[in-house]
C-alpha cells in the first residue's frame, strides 16, 4: 500500500510539473521542433532541469543500500544496442514530433479534457499490445518457449 501512495504522489507531481511547464500543450512541443519558424526553446529547459533533479536524485539514492520502499533497487543489465530498441526510439520520436505528445505529456493533458489527448493514448496503448502480440507471435515462429509471463499488477 506504501508503494501505491509513494508511486501516486510522484505521478502527481510529475503532472503537474507537465502541465505547470506546458508540456501537455502539443503545439508548444511541435515549436521546438519548428528550429526554422516559430522555434521555443522552453522544452530544452524542461529536459534540462529534469536532467540535474535526476542527476542528484540518483546521487543521493546510490548512497543509500536499498529503496525506501521496496526490497532492492531494479537496475536493467542490458547494454547493447539492437534492432527493436533502435526500431522503437525511432517510433516513439515519429510519434512525438507528430502527435505532439510523448507518454509523459499525454497522460496529464488527459485532464484537460481535449480530445488530442485522447486520441493519442489510445492509439499508445493500442500499440503497446500489438508491439505486445508480435513479440509474441515472433518467438512462437523461432520456437522460443520461455517467454516471460505477462506482468499483472493487483
Amino acid at each position: 500500500m506504501r508503494a501505491f501512495f509513494a508511486a501516486l504522489l510522484c505521478g502527481l507531481i510529475f503532472g503537474c510539473g507537465i502541465l505547470i511547464s506546458g508540456m501537455a500543450n502539443p503545439a508548444k512541443v511541435l515549436n521546438f521542433f519548428d528550429i526554422t519558424g516559430s522555434f521555443d526553446p522552453s522544452l530544452a529547459f524542461v529536459m534540462g532541469g529534469a536532467l540535474i533533479v535526476t542527476t542528484l536524485g540518483y546521487r543521493l539514492v546510490w548512497k543509500r543500500d536499498a529503496p525506501l520502499i521496496g526490497e532492492s533497487f531494479i537496475i536493467p543489465t542490458k547494454r547493447q544496442l539492437d534492432k527493436k530498441l533502435i526500431i522503437g526510439s525511432a517510433i516513439f520520436g515519429i510519434g512525438w514530433g507528430i502527435g505532439g505528445f510523448c507518454p509523459g505529456g499525454a497522460i496529464p493533458a488527459l485532464g484537460l479534457l481535449r480530445s488530442e489527448p485522447v486520441y493519442f493514448v489510445t492509439a499508445m496503448v493500442l500499440g503497446l499490445f500489438v508491439a505486445q502480440f508480435t513479440d509474441r507471435q515472433y518467438a512462437r515462429l523461432k520456437g522460443v518457449d520461455n517467454l516471460p509471463p505477462q506482468k499483472t499488477y493487483t
